[in-house]
């Protein structure tokens, strides 16, 4: 049996991971990662003092230790800055996943490695295998509707032998009963949306909070002026509402289809199979994960572009500064530089990287 630090959301599924390994007989701590606070005034509901009271609770009832731990400073340094950064660039980050590499799996695994503990657990949606070299296998979640292995994407294969997942073994409703079972006060709490420990503070409002408004002429495809934005950082490939610009046409939307930084132009299309810009299959990949440890050499992998994409076959090439060239078979919808890509064969995970360019 394992000495575990479980990172207690305030949730039902960290819950239940720290339940289940505790009835395994694992010597079980669960700590809080106070990454957050919403200090400044942002609008919005930062919950934390509330999440910090039901993880304590889920404790009280397991009966095991709880811990705040303080890693603001460090969450200001790994996600907070590089968010606004990548947006004030133009790009479209994923703080997401970079706050499971960074923080939960990075700052908070070497905290609880440093006080001893041999790993670390969490409540995602996501399975854990070992080869008979010890090589360490991340799989999809059982549950398809949940499986968040795709924001595990750019973990380390250090990082990954030293992590557990739990209820990735689990179905939701699974999760549910078993926090029912034992007890525990989160069993009814409803799942938390929003930014990676931001709490329901909208992206818009964080954005505004840091970045001034710079507003610029809305074109079409063609040049033609069709409106103001009010600062290419609050839009994003795709998008389809909140450009204010009306269609003239009916049954035909515009979305974003691309940003013009040196002008200060968004560029909106229609929301069409060929409409320029809205649509790429040729990627370069870098800030490389690679969990299988042969990335490099592959030729195919499903790729996964986004959260709620399916996982698209795609043929990968190694380019000579340790980036990959990926070409999807087929032309996929508002791939964004900055956002991540997962590499998958059938379940596995097989890593990650970045979109730094796309066309």
């Amino acid at each position: 049996m394992a000495k575990v630090m479980v990172g207690l959301s305030g949730g039902v599924d960290s819950a239940v991971a720290a339940a289940l390994l505790l009835e395994q007989g694992h010597a079980v701590t669960a700590g809080y990662m106070k990454n957050w606070v919403n200090e400044e005034g942002i609008p919005g509901d930062c919950p934390w003092e509330e999440d910090i009271e039901s993880a304590a609770a889920v404790c009280r009832t397991l009966g095991i230790e709880f811990r705040v731990i303080d890693l603001i400073d460090s969450y200001r340094g790994r996600i907070v800055d590089y968010l606004i950064e990548g947006y004030r660039s133009g790009i479209t980050p994923n703080p997401d996943v970079w706050c499971n590499r960074e923080m939960k799996f990075g700052v908070f695994l070497d905290y609880a490695l440093g006080q001893g503990f041999e790993a670390v657990a969490t409540g995602h949606y996501a399975r854990k295998r070992e080869l008979s070299d010890g090589t360490p296998v991340i799989l999809r979640g059982a549950d398809p509707n949940k499986d968040q292995s795709y924001f595990l994407s750019l973990m380390t294969p250090w990082q990954a032998r030293h992590a557990l997942f739990p209820a990735g073994e689990m179905l939701k409703p699974q999760v549910r009963e078993t926090a029912r079972r034992f007890g525990l006060p989160v069993a009814e709490k409803k799942d938390s949306q929003g930014i990676c420990f931001l709490g329901q503070v909208k992206m818009s409002d964080f954005l505004r909070h840091y970045l001034p408004d710079t507003p610029g002429e809305i074109v079409d495809p063609d040049g033609r002026v069709l409106g103001e934005h009010r600062g290419l950082h609050l839009y994003t490939l795709g998008q389809r509402k909140g450009h204010g610009v009306a269609s003239p046409r009916e049954g035909m939307a515009y979305v974003v289809v691309g940003k013009n930084l040196e002008k200060n132009q968004l560029i909106i299309g229609w929301d069409s199979d060929d409409s320029p810009g809205l649509y790429a299959r040729d990627c370069v990949i870098g800030s490389l994960s690679d969990l299988a440890g042969d990335l490099p050499i592959r030729q195919r992998v499903e790729a996964q572009p986004r959260y709620r994409a399916r996982a698209e076959p795609a043929d990968l090439s190694a380019l000579a500064d340790g980036r990959l060239q990926l070409r999807f078979h087929k032309p996929q919808r508002a791939l964004s530089a900055g956002q991540i890509c997962a590499f998958y064969e059938g379940g596995r995970l097989l890593g990650g990287g970045v979109f730094e360019s796309v066309d």
